[in-house]
């Protein structure tokens, strides 16, 4: 196992290579594909083929709970065929789905292809987060997703958009070719990925949660889980505090995200994981306190931004955290438990928080959301301080 980088220490190893530029470049494409249909499929399911809000939601959802359930599938494919093979064949699956999104004239159709989409997900993700580990060196991945992690940030922020202006082009036919094209340059750019690393042998099965990373891992998950309910009630809860609405909070964060990744991306190596995860999560609490507890715009402001500082170290340096306490030779299999955790997280955030809202109010939920966050810094005290040997 590589020695950690002492703490301050600055970390070394090229990081700008051809092989992460190209992998940077094919998420983006490929996420702002997966963007466009945030905006898309829910009015195409509704004013195309007359669906109600459940049958909406159902078929968005079908698309997380399809790539939940199959990321660790994914895992064993990418750790046996390399990145690259998965990552293409996911890409153009992604865009033969879309361009078949054309011809849907039934609901049970789009929940098929929606289905299909989350497998293209679930491949696409685990591959990406494998030829991270493959082509980074080992003292700079926490810098190196900070900067990737970007491609998803953008991809959703630009991807709704983008299909908003093709829809207004020329209707739900372009749109759905339009966005198909995306699934289609992130193959082609992802054919410059790396196919599995010489000497790489992974052998016998590997547990999605092997101790090592249980209670770490579940810190984690908490700590998404108060960064989704927060996204997914801060219009709610604006009103509550006396805002007209949230979109300049939500702006906020998103934009202290972005720039907090970009400017203290080397921060994320610096210093051991552990602490930097308990660092994140005590950022995460405090703003959801702050969002809960506070009164009027200045508060609310407050607690965006210091939620969001959480969230700009939270997912690097768990993915520090984890890439120390599995195999190095699976990393499919890293791939496959950080995109469980990370869809556990999201997934979880919003409905626990509607839940503690129907008996404490919004208020009551973002401070309780927000002390579970401080209970994920014990979660990584008990969890201790384990490494993995080299494999």
């Amino acid at each position: 196992m590589a020695a950690a980088p002492a703490e301050g220490a600055p970390s070394g190893g090229r990081l700008l290579t051809g092989a992460f530029v190209a992998l940077v470049l094919a998420e983006l494409a490929y996420f702002v594909g997966i963007g466009a249909l945030i905006l898309l499929v829910p009015l195409f399911a509704a004013d195309r083929l007359g669906a109600g809000p459940l049958a909406v939601g159902l078929t968005v959802a079908a698309f997380s709970l399809t790539a939940l359930v199959l990321r660790p599938v994914a895992g064993r494919l990418v750790d046996r065929w390399g990145p690259r093979r998965p990552f293409v064949v996911g890409a153009l699956l992604l865009s033969g789905v879309l361009l078949a999104h054309s011809l849907v004239g039934s609901l049970a159709v789009l929940l098929v292809l929606r289905v299909l989409t989350g497998v293209a997900e679930a491949v696409v993700f685990v591959a990406g987060m494998a030829a991270l580990l493959d082509i980074t060196p080992s003292a700079r991945r926490g810098e190196a997703l900070s900067y990737s992690s970007l491609s998803l940030f953008i991809g959703v922020a630009a991807g709704p958009a983008i299909g908003e202006g093709l829809l207004a082009l020329g209707g739900y036919r372009t749109a759905w070719l339009g966005v198909a094209g995306f699934g289609l340059l992130a193959a082609v750019i992802g054919s410059a990925l790396p196919g599995r690393p010489p000497g790489l042998s992974p052998t016998g099965p590997t547990a999605l949660f092997p101790h090592p990373v249980r209670l770490p891992g579940l810190a984690f998950a908490v700590g998404v889980a108060g960064s989704a309910g927060f996204l997914g009630f801060a219009a709610l809860r604006a009103r509550e505090v006396g805002l007209d609405g949230a979109a300049w909070p939500l702006a906020l964060y998103g934009g202290v995200v972005v720039v907090g990744r970009l400017l203290l991306a080397r921060l994320t190596d610096r210093y051991a994981a552990t602490r930097l995860s308990a660092l994140a999560l005590a950022l995460t609490g405090g703003g959801l306190v702050l969002l809960g507890a506070g009164r009027g715009a200045v508060a609310f402001g407050m607690g965006a931004v210091v939620l969001a500082l959480g969230t700009v170290l939270l997912t690097p340096a768990f993915f520090r955290v984890l890439t120390d306490r599995l195999p190095a030779d699976r990393p499919g299999a890293v791939g496959a438990t950080f995109g469980v955790l990370v869809d556990v997280g999201l997934g979880a955030g919003p409905v626990v928080l509607g839940l503690l809202a129907e008996g404490l109010g919004l208020p009551g939920a973002f401070v309780l959301l927000g002390g579970a966050a401080f209970g994920g810094v014990l979660l990584l005290a008990t969890g201790g301080v384990r490494h993995r040997p080299a494999s």
